[in-house]
């Protein structure tokens, strides 16, 4: 099922917002004081072109022994920075594309997905792609650990 989501995804729009995500990836690159930007931009990448069956997890979900407090400073700097220069229009961009993917029956899980990413698409910094199954081990870990 999920495949077929990916694919109908890819059909009804999924392409456009992958090649927008892929240009902000290049450009984070070319621009030299971007780069820390490189990686969130790469894996929320990967989530726009097959959203079905992957999440996006914070970093201290997946890994919550590593947390550090200089890290999580600098990644709301980088964060703040992202969503001045970049993530408000790539947040439109998905959901201006999820309002139209919602107006056909067969496009509103498409639609749904492109408002999750919407919201990530603001603050992404930190946020790693992972499986849908990797990340519920990860929650169901954490609060194992907390309680």
């Amino acid at each position: 099922m999920r495949t077929v989501l990916n694919i109908l995804n890819f059909i009804l729009g999924g392409v456009f917002t992958t090649l927008s995500w892929l240009f902000v990836t290049l450009v984070s690159i070319v621009l030299i004081f971007t780069l820390p930007l490189t990686r969130s931009c790469w894996e929320i990448t990967k989530l726009s072109l097959l959203p079905f069956g992957n999440e996006a997890v914070h970093v201290d979900v997946l890994r919550p022994d590593s947390k550090s407090h200089v890290l999580n400073a600098g990644g709301t700097f980088l964060n703040i920075f992202w969503l001045v220069f970049f993530g408000w229009w790539l947040c439109l961009m998905h959901i201006s594309a999820g309002i139209i993917q919602c107006l056909t029956i067969i496009g509103i899980p498409v639609g749904i997905a492109n408002f999750k990413i919407a919201a990530i698409a603001l603050w992404p910094v930190g946020r790693r792609v992972v499986s849908v199954e990797e990340a519920q081990a990860a929650r169901e870990a954490n609060a194992r650990r907390r309680y």
